[in-house]
Formats: structure tokens, C-alpha cells, sequence
């Protein structure tokens, strides 16, 4: 939540309405100072070398980014591996889905390791077949 906008303060009233817990603004704080590194690690963390099938998408959220609620989309990368368990290997956020956007991903992709994906499902989005080729090309999309 605070990465997302939420002040320390907007967490406290956020947890006490929906737990019924009072916490500390102090708490909140060492909480989100914890787990930051975390997750920054997760957002880095290496990749398989190769994925079966990926789905990209993007979902719609409604997110508080300077005091201000705005929509925001919250883009998503689901790999599937050879042994057919399944793995988040990304969101990134940004306010306009675009096959510009997904280039960045998809370097990022390859950045952390991936060398290969076999099928990528994606909707009618113009451009994304071409930035995953460009990356990957050898994909089927």
C-alpha cells in the first residue's frame, strides 16, 4: 500500500477499519522498510531458462499515486514450465498498456534470464506479437 501511494497514516486507518487492529504509525513504517528489500529481490530475482507457455495481460486498478486515485494497470507475466507449475514472473505498473511498454518487459525478461518462450498468449493488443519477436523471436504468439 505505501509503495503504491498510501501514507503511513492512510495504512494505520486502512488496517483499523478493515481488521479492527490499531497499529502505529511507527509500525507501518519498519514493516514497509522490512519488506521493501523483499520485494525488490522478488522483482530481480533470476528466471528459468526456458517457459513453455507465458500469458500477458494487463489488469485495470484503481490506484492512490500522489493523493490522487487514478487508473493504473498493473501488468502481469504468467509462466508456465516444463513440469507445468506455474510462476508470477513479473507486474509492473504503468498507466497506459503499449507494445512499447511490453519491449521494456520483455528485455527484462531476457535480462533475468529467460533465453526462450515457446507460446505467448496475449490479446488483440497492436504491436505486442512484434515486441515479444524482437526479443524472442522464435516465439509463437
Amino acid at each position: 500500500m505505501y509503495a503504491r501511494g498510501m501514507s503511513t497514516r492512510e495504512i494505520v486507518r486502512h488496517v483499523q477499519e478493515l481488521y479492527g487492529i490499531d497499529v502505529s504509525p511507527d509500525l507501518i513504517s519498519a514493516v514497509t522498510d522490512a519488506v521493501i528489500e523483499e520485494i525488490a529481490a522478488w522483482q530481480s530475482r533470476p528466471l528459468e531458462p526456458v517457459y513453455v507457455i507465458v500469458f500477458f495481460d494487463a489488469l485495470r486498478v484503481k490506484i492512490r499515486d500522489e493523493g490522487h486515485v487514478r487508473n493504473k494497470a498493473v501488468h502481469v507475466a504468467l509462466g508456465v514450465r516444463g513440469d507445468r507449475s506455474k510462476e508470477i514472473l513479473g507486474l509492473w505498473i504503468e498507466t497506459n498498456e503499449g507494445a512499447k511498454f511490453w519491449l521494456r518487459v520483455m528485455n527484462d525478461l531476457k535480462n533475468r534470464g529467460v533465453e526462450d518462450i515457446l507460446i505467448a498468449v496475449v490479446d488483440g493488443l497492436k504491436g505486442f506479437p512484434d515486441a515479444i519477436n524482437a526479443v524472442f523471436p522464435e516465439t509463437t504468439v
